[in-house]
């Protein structure tokens, strides 16, 4: 199975194009650094919880809303690489983020479960 990295970021209302501009670009350079797939998905139905949900996780502040997003890679070591390479590319951690990093939760996850149509 892949090796998975998983985003929710706080994202300004007001910033969705820069941060879909912003998503094209960098994803391209992780397409390049041998990411399989990456999927940018903007908040449609996210509901506020009592105790915990998605807003809670990033602090949403007045005028923000939370992405998620996922990196699809064929494995670990794939990915490690590939984010020790990107750590050294200056278009990477030069580039402004149209969000707060401070605020974003991510996180490397390994797939228990995989069920596609036709494929189950």
């Amino acid at each position: 199975m892949n090796y998975v990295d998983g985003f929710a970021i706080p994202v300004k209302l007001s910033d969705k194009q820069a941060f879909i501009d912003h998503a094209r670009h960098m994803d391209a350079i992780m397409i390049e650094e041998g990411a399989l797939r990456i999927v940018e998905c903007w908040a449609d139905d996210v509901s506020e919880g009592k105790q915990t949900d998605f807003y809670r996780a990033v602090d949403r502040q007045d005028g923000e809303t939370v992405c998620f997003s996922w990196i699809e890679w064929p494995d670990k070591a794939t990915r490690d690489a590939a984010f020790g390479r990107m750590m050294q590319n200056e278009e990477m951690t030069n580039t402004p983020m149209p969000f707060d990093g401070k605020r974003m939760i991510f996180g490397g996850f390994v797939p228990v479960v995989l069920l596609e149509k036709g494929n189950g």
